[in-house]
């Protein structure tokens, strides 16, 4: 369709994820408590980990940034759908559409890239323990996170940028329940095919660097565990990583699900589904894998909240 024929729209209508009434209030619900649930054992989860010396590790420095990162990826998404939940029309303005998309790319980008940093920490710590302190100082920790929020950033604001130079003439209504990359492409009246490029080399390279990164570190911590004498050595080390990995296994695997597929292969009410657990499920489940795991998350958590009702 010609530029000069296209009539803009000043806002997106979300379809959501149901349009029955009573179905939208069950989810309502289950939403409300699921996004509770996150932002609670997030938070606590970060202040936990700053109030106790004995987690001023590197490990769990990069844990509570992780759980903040957790707490932000999802607040762009849950609150919104919340309160479409209750209204009849699911309206999201332009620019506040665009403003989503880019806020829940960085996240989604700097918690892929955290959980290679934490991996290739745990290599550090189980493979090489006499360089420990030396190779993950407070200063290499720091500029860790902050390249992987700078490599965020402006790895959205690439994708972000592209989509919202599309055309969008011949309907304004978003079958998902939030403002996302495939279906707006599957929206556009443009040709979508260099964004589709563009999205699958970017957000591969950023995927592709954390797969690679984990395996590589997780290819040489298998090695050290079984060169171990003790079969309890090897036991205690593997549980440091089991909640890493469940973690990572959970997050990439529906990444990949969802990402890397041609835009004819989208199946929308799949890919809701899809989209509901990485967006609203798994930044509930981290802190919960990373804590019922950890019998000294598990002690400091009972200690502070003893501390604070005895003083209460």
């Amino acid at each position: 369709m010609a530029v000069e024929n296209c009539t803009g729209f000043p806002d997106f209508i979300l379809l959501g994820l149901s349009d029955r009434q009573d179905v939208q209030w069950g989810l309502f619900v289950l939403f409300l408590l699921i996004y509770g649930i996150t932002v609670i054992t997030n938070l606590g989860m970060v202040w936990l980990i700053n109030i106790d010396p004995r987690f001023h590790t590197p490990m769990y420095y990069f844990l509570s940034n992780l759980s903040f990162c957790d707490v932000c990826y999802s607040s762009t998404v849950s609150p919104k759908t919340l309160a479409d939940f209750l209204s009849e029309q699911k309206r999201i303005p332009y620019n506040l559409c665009a403003i989503q998309m880019f806020l829940f790319g960085a996240f989604a980008d700097v918690e892929c890239l955290l959980l290679a940093v934490m991996a290739y920490d745990r290599y550090v710590a189980i493979c090489n323990p006499l360089l420990y302190t030396v190779t993950m100082s407070r200063s290499i920790c720091t500029q860790l996170v902050a390249i992987a929020y700078l490599v965020g950033l402006v790895d959205s604001a690439i994708h972000t940028c592209c989509t919202f130079r599309l055309l969008f003439c011949n309907s304004n209504i978003i079958n998902h329940f939030f403002c996302d990359i495939p279906p707006l492409l599957a929206l556009s009246s443009s040709d979508t095919s260099i964004n589709e490029m563009v999205m699958f080399t970017f957000i591969g390279c950023v995927v592709g660097f954390s797969i690679i990164t984990i395996c590589l570190s997780y290819s040489y911590i298998i090695t050290t565990i079984l060169r171990m004498n003790s079969a309890e050595g090897r036991r205690k080390t593997f549980s440091t990583c089991a909640s890493h990995l469940t973690a990572v296994a959970i997050f990439h695997g529906t990444l990949l699900f969802m990402y890397f597929r041609p835009s004819s292969s989208y199946s929308m009410d799949t890919d809701k589904m899809a989209s509901v657990f990485y967006t609203v499920v798994i930044p509930m489940l981290n802190p919960l894998i990373y804590s019922l795991r950890n019998k000294d998350v598990k002690g400091a958590l009972k200690k502070a909240t003893g501390t604070k009702l005895c003083s209460g």
